[in-house]
């Protein structure tokens, strides 16, 4: 069941390498090395990420709309708490979903990107774990035909077959399995753990930061490049190279939204601030006009609550008599 499903996303994948392969060779790089197959894996990570830029697009209004949402969330939360009864639930599940209506919000849209790329993920895994067999077999997987499988199947990176994993090194130098896949095991974890530490502490709003949402995510800052230490020891080179590539994209996009589309009330959006500042310009989301109206009434209602010093009798009886 789980092949069938897979199917389409395992001859999108052939496809792409296919598309990608075929261009390299034309303009003369050899059809047999794993530079050429390691470029068409970088090829098609592109491609995929570049398609999942407007559901990234939901992603950030989805976030941005949980984190909105905290303290609506925390008081309901509040309201029920200890009640266990099935009717409590029931009522509290119907409130929570009401305020995700009322505020457009789905706290589904966020996983969305990672949503789609899975399957191209497990597509791939099994494109290239099929590779050595479908080549002792003289067989083609999907678009790939048996001259491409052949030329993937003698692919080599510093030593090491593309397909080959940490536990099935294949006929390849086995060191140099371990090196590479260890090297780009650290990678996705490093960038993973920024990226997460992005979103969690620079990206989010101070009040945000206090709800039930901040504490998950400094618990998956930590699990989720455990997450990729344990299961990068069975994905072949080349999957690995998709999912470090892939890490990079997503580092390089959280950079972009975090440096010119911040979340606002965060340290992000007042270090945007700050620089717009230093080059004249009024805060983000404000024209000029409104940002010296609000800093002229800032200056008025301070001039309104100064106050007098009180003064001693003293002092008040020799200002008497000097008028």
């Amino acid at each position: 069941m789980f092949d069938i499903i897979l199917w389409p996303f395992k001859w999108i994948v052939s496809a792409i390498l296919w598309a990608f392969h075929e261009l390299f060779t034309a303009i003369g790089m050899d059809p047999a090395s794993g530079v050429t197959w390691v470029l068409a894996i970088i090829g098609l990570t592109l491609v995929m990420r570049t398609l999942t830029i407007p559901l990234f697009m939901k992603q950030i209004k989805a976030m941005r709309g949980m984190q909105e949402l905290q303290p609506e969330l925390a008081k309901l939360q509040a309201k029920y708490k200890g009640k266990t009864d099935q009717l409590s639930r029931q009522a509290m599940a119907q409130e929570q979903m009401e305020l995700y209506r009322k505020t457009g919000s789905n706290p589904l849209a966020s996983c969305m990107p990672i949503l789609v790329q899975m399957p191209i993920f497990f597509g791939l895994f099994q494109v290239l774990n099929g590779v050595p067999s479908a080549a002792a077999n003289n067989e083609s997987i999907l678009v790939l035909d048996n001259a491409k499988i052949e030329q993937f199947n003698d692919a080599y990176i510093f030593g090491a077959p593309l397909f080959s994993t940490m536990m099935r090194p294949g006929d390849g130098n086995h060191t140099a399995t371990i090196i590479i896949a260890a090297i780009m095991v650290v990678l996705m974890s490093a960038t993973q753990f920024y990226i997460t530490k992005q979103l969690s502490v620079k990206n989010m709003s101070d009040a945000a930061k206090q709800s039930p949402m901040y504490r998950q995510q400094q618990i998956m800052l930590y699990v989720l490049p455990l997450i990729f230490a344990i299961s990068g020891i069975n994905f072949p080179l080349g999957v690995l190279v998709y999912w470090t590539v892939s890490n990079f994209w997503s580092l390089g996009q959280q950079y972009w939204v975090i440096k010119n589309n911040p979340t606002p009330g965060s340290q992000a959006e007042r270090e945007l601030n700050e620089r717009r500042a230093a080059k004249g310009l009024p805060p983000v989301g404000k024209t000029k006009e409104e940002h010296e109206a609000e800093l002229e009434a800032q200056r008025e209602r301070a001039n309104r609550g100064q106050r007098q010093q009180p003064m001693s009798k003293k002092r008040q009886k020799q200002q008497n008599k000097k008028k």
